[in-house]
């Protein structure tokens, strides 16, 4: 079974960072929809900007945890696709810029 890492952008403008091993639509419906108390319940609506897909559970949930540990930067530099500025931006923070 599939899993997918997923980021929501909310109405104001936050990112959530999650995982399912749902069909990823299913889970983005029950987040539009309220269906789960927590952050984004109370940051309605909120839109699908990223998805990865996984073969593992596991993989998924270590991508998000990584995920979540990333700036706000680095989080739009995945969302656009921009490579080469996550790479330059991981580098800043290596350097400690």
């Amino acid at each position: 079974m599939g899993a997918w890492l997923y980021i929501l952008e909310c109405v104001d403008g936050s990112y959530y960072t999650g995982t399912t091993r749902t069909d990823l639509d299913t889970r983005i419906s029950e987040h539009r929809a309220g269906a789960f108390d927590g952050y984004t319940a109370t940051r309605r609506p909120v839109k699908l900007v990223y998805s990865q897909s996984f073969d593992r559970i596991t993989d998924a949930i270590a991508a998000e945890r990584q995920v979540k540990g990333w700036s706000r930067a680095k989080k739009q530099a995945l969302i656009a696709g921009d490579f080469d500025g996550l790479r330059q931006l991981a580098r800043r923070r290596q350097n400690g810029r």
